[in-house]
């Protein structure tokens, strides 16, 4: 019988492995190849000069050795030392050639390689920004920079690397037999028998290396997913005392890894060994039967020195084709990974029809917030919104499940007015989230309808809508940057003097320029360097500097102490006055004041009204007050 707690474990390590079902088993792709060379088009003309250079490259490696073949039949063996001089002259004038070529051909392919990179590596971001939030739901981070670091990279390595290396030696190869077949075409039927040998030995183990090197790209992925989301909770994982459970899990994948890896490298060093012993066997081979023509008279020795100076030239390249394989089995498990991830379609997009929410709000006027006159009065454009400046929202008999199959909204239906606050209230789970991830249209609705200023919201392109929307969450991100940046977020182009007005409006200026360097204060990543309440001061500062027509308040004072959210009721009445907002709190200061109150449970509205119609009813509403002014007595004052 297994221990519950090592079967918890056991089944999450299941879990992370089987993150990703793809097949592991898949040849060399033509078509995705093509698609690389796609990303190339910006540097099109070095790719036509690369590959002039390669063929190049390819013709010069046998031509060395016929050269020097040449002169070993003719001046070495007639003694001419003039001819001798001429024709190292000649070899190394060659010589100087290809490394010449091989400068240009190196240059060329970095640079080729580095653009289809950056091309893949912007199509990764594009791609990942227009997803909806069900994507990140699904898909792990540390699967997405795994796509972008690791499988990119070993792309650029089969770009810059294998492909025009494997080219150069398969050249190399085929104007190799072409001399060997105008030397001697009967001992190159030789050589040609030799190559169904080599065709079956790379064939029976090419599949063994492609599963392989898909899974350890595989296992790869699951070890930075694992690091990722460990980095990302490491509260959690220390306040818990997992420290060492995760790291038994962690050394478990690291494992997975080093097997997949270990198989591959034993797998490919039986492979190469074999390449170079059957070259080896090929050249005895041509030995004794090029003797024995030569014993029939039906060869000279001078040919039989050319044939074996070029039958390296021909077997070299082998065991070099033997290696780049193996890397190119990996570049091709990185592009198709890449692809895949390029590939991914979200579940949803703007309708092709969708036009503009209309924007009221005057041109330039940044969150009725601008740069005051010297007098101190704020310039044009600085008095609160008008009362019909906010947005109507309406939901119509609205069901919605983050699982289709799953509803967390059953049946909502409500209005909300321009300019109203809406308080939502609920036992966590009620569907608060759901109801402002739905008016933010984040998700839509699987049933039923969700209206914005009369407009179903399916028919508004998102972006006009989140251009006129505000959000402060509980947990806010910070990017790294200045206090100043992060602000300007809403609205980069503001000047310095229009943020320092809207932290003014909200009275938290003081707070902001009390930090160390003032507005300047760099913010680590994540937020860290700033407390919790400076980081919600800061998204506040944020949201009316966007001048919203849809304010969304998600438990937004649950960071801040009591004497700074009493210093920031009236600024935030001042940033909600004529702004339709979305507020679900805990804190009865910001409920007692909401134009509706809606109570929800289990996904349903149970109860709906203002504070004081709700307590009259004394039902469910009065039931969790009596609870908030247990824990929240100042309030209730």
């Amino acid at each position: 019988m297994i221990p519950g707690k090592i079967r918890d474990d056991i089944g999450l390590v299941r879990r992370v492995r089987d993150d990703e079902d793809e097949e592991l088993q898949k040849p060399l792709e033509w078509g995705l190849i093509r698609r690389l060379f796609t990303y190339a088009r910006p540097v099109r003309g070095k790719v036509t000069a690369l590959i002039i250079l390669t063929v190049i490259r390819a013709a010069q490696l046998p031509a060395l050795g016929w050269v020097v073949a040449l002169v070993i039949k003719g001046p070495i063996t007639a003694r001419d030392f003039a001819g001798l001089a001429l024709g190292v002259a000649g070899y190394g004038l060659l010589a100087l050639t290809t490394d010449g070529i091989f400068h240009f051909r190196q240059r060329f392919a970095l640079e080729i390689g580095e653009t289809v990179v950056n091309g893949l590596r912007r199509d990764i971001f594009a791609v990942t920004m227009r997803q909806p939030m069900s994507f990140f739901h699904r898909v792990k981070i540390g699967r997405v920079i795994g796509r972008v670091t690791s499988d990119v990279e070993a792309v650029r390595v089969g770009i810059q690397d294998v492909l025009f290396v494997s080219v150069i030696q398969f050249g190399s190869m085929f104007f190799t037999a072409a001399v060997l077949l105008w030397i001697d075409w009967v001992l190159f039927l030789v050589v040609l028998a030799m190559a169904p040998v080599l065709w079956a030995l790379n064939r029976h183990f090419r599949v063994k290396l492609s599963h392989y090197t898909r899974a350890s790209q595989e296992s790869f992925s699951r070890v930075t997913a694992t690091l990722a989301e460990s980095v990302n909770g490491i509260r959690v994982t220390q306040g818990f005392v997992r420290q060492e459970t995760n790291a038994g899990l962690f050394r478990s994948l690291l494992a997975d890894h080093a097997r997949y890896n270990i198989a591959l490298a034993r797998t490919s060093a039986i492979l190469t060994p074999l390449l170079e012993l059957n070259s080896q066997f090929f050249v005895a081979t041509l030995l004794m039967f090029g003797g024995w023509r030569v014993f029939q008279g039906d060869m000279a020795l001078g040919g039989l020195i050319t044939f074996f100076l070029l039958a390296n030239q021909f077997f070299a390249p082998i065991s070099v084709i033997g290696n780049q394989y193996n890397q190119a089995l990996t570049a091709m498990a990185g592009a198709e990974r890449v692809f895949r991830l390029i590939d991914v379609q979200p579940e949803w997009e703007d309708d092709p029809a969708a036009v503009a929410l209309p924007d009221p709000r005057p041109a330039g006027v940044v969150g009725g917030v601008t740069a005051p006159r010297e007098d101190g009065q704020p310039r044009g454009g600085g008095a609160p919104p008008a009362e019909n400046a906010g947005l109507r929202v309406e939901f119509r008999a609205v069901t919605f499940g983050y699982d289709p199959a799953k509803p967390v909204l059953h049946d909502v239906s409500f209005a909300v007015e321009p300019g109203q606050t809406v308080a939502l209230v609920g036992h966590t789970g009620s569907g608060k989230s759901s109801i402002i991830n739905l008016v933010a249209k984040f998700y839509l609705p699987t049933r039923g309808e969700v209206r914005v200023d009369g407009r179903e919201i399916r028919a508004v392109t998102s972006h006009s809508l989140h251009r006129q929307m505000g959000m402060v969450q509980q947990q806010n991100l910070l990017f790294t940057g200045t206090v100043l940046e992060n602000i300007r977020l809403a609205k980069p182009e503001a000047t310095e003097e229009e943020v320092r007005e809207a932290a003014r409006r909200l009275d938290c200026l003081d707070l902001l320029e009390a930090l160390p360097q003032g507005l300047a204060t760099e913010v680590g990543e994540r937020g860290a360097g700033l407390s919790l309440g400076q980081r919600q001061l800061v998204c506040f500062t944020r949201a009316l500097l966007a001048d919203p027509r849809l304010v969304v308040l998600d438990e937004a004072t649950s960071s801040i102490d009591a004497l700074t959210e009493a210093r920031l009721q009236k600024a935030l009445a001042a940033l909600l006055r004529g702004r339709t907002s979305f507020v679900v709190a805990h804190r009865l200061s910001t409920i007692r004041h909401a134009d509706l109150v809606l109570v929800l449970d289990q996904g349903r509205i149970i109860e709906r009204g203002t504070h004081a119609a709700l307590l009259a009813q004394a039902g469910h509403y009065a039931a969790l007050y009596r609870q908030f002014v247990q824990v929240d007595s100042p309030d209730a004052a």
